[in-house]
């Protein structure tokens, strides 16, 4: 059986979200991979748990959460998550738009796999989310 790989972003700011898809799409003309957003932890944990129904042997290959959002910040997300019998071992990632240690900390003590501060720039987020799907999604040398 083949995982199909796929992101799953949870960031409220509708201009990061259109960034990071503009950024995805570009990848997905070399490699095959599926991408999907959501405003809020909330609606993640409703999408994960749906998935999970779906196609139960089919995890999302990483789960990039914004720390700030409404409803359900990242760090209330990642706890569900890592809480989870089917989710907790999905690599996840804090974005965050403050260098804050303190936060960056609690969540890597939480099972994050990594926090990253927000680039301030398109070709910074093109850094960022390149070496995201190299190391996650395709992390074998071709």
């Amino acid at each position: 059986m083949i995982t199909k790989k796929k992101i799953l972003l949870a960031e409220d700011d509708e201009d990061d979200r259109v960034i990071f898809e503009e950024i995805i799409q570009q990848y997905q003309e070399e490699r095959t991979f599926s991408f999907h957003a959501v405003e809020n932890g909330s609606l993640l944990i409703q999408l994960l748990n749906h998935e999970l129904e779906a196609a139960p042997k089919e995890p999302p290959s990483l789960l990039v959460l914004d720390q700030n959002m409404p409803q359900m910040n990242g760090q209330e997300a990642l706890k569900i998550i890592k809480a989870h019998p089917q989710l907790k071992n999905i690599p996840v990632v804090i974005f965050s738009t403050y260098n804050d240690s303190r936060l960056s900390n609690e969540c890597l003590n939480l099972g994050a796999a990594q926090t990253i501060t927000k680039p301030d720039s398109y070709e910074g987020f093109q850094r960022v989310i390149g070496k995201l799907i190299e190391e996650f999604l395709f992390p074998e040398k071709e």
